[in-house]
């Protein structure tokens, strides 16, 4: 179990190292370092995700670790209250950057081994406090330096806990 304390709540995820042992660890070490205390949720696209994991206040990128093999073909879909992994074009390349769906997101989904169709790799999902993940989708948006969907007043995870 781990739990986001953010500036809005409490956030609690359950990962699923069964079907997605390389996200869920990924993200399980991330999150027994520290890394994300004092980031932001630094995209919010209401009745889509909320995305975090990456940026401080300042939206400036914290460093990461080398990026993790796309687990999106494992059978876990992009339904509301999961949580995935976030990454750029490339299917293999996502490092600590994750997002919330707030919607049943399948176009995410695995549908093939090709850049277009590997999907985004859900590890886990959000089982206590999608009440905060709703007041965080619903907060006012702005494009900020080079990035649109930026909240305009910080959603900050304060601090994590990780718990077995």
């Amino acid at each position: 179990m781990i739990t986001l304390s953010t500036n809005f709540g409490d956030i609690h995820i359950e990962l699923d190292m069964e079907k997605a042992p390389v996200s869920s660890k990924n993200f399980k070490k991330y999150c027994e370092d520290g890394f994300y205390n004092g980031t932001i949720f630094h995209r919010v696209i209401k009745g889509f995700m909320i995305q975090g994991g990456g940026y401080d206040v300042l939206l400036d990128e914290k460093p990461t670790h080398g990026p993790i093999a796309n687990e999106a073909n494992r059978g876990l879909k992009n339904t509301v209250g999961t949580i995935a992994m976030a990454r750029t074009d490339a299917p293999h390349s996502a490092t600590a950057q994750f997002f919330i769906n707030l919607a049943d997101n399948d176009f995410l989904d695995h549908t093939g081994k090709t850049n277009q169709g590997w999907g985004y790799a859900v590890f886990g999902k959000v089982t206590a406090g999608m009440d905060v993940v709703s007041r965080i989708a619903e907060v006012d948006t702005m494009s900020r330096l080079e990035h649109d969907d930026v909240p305009v007043e910080a959603i900050t995870i304060e601090s994590v806990t990780v718990s077995e």
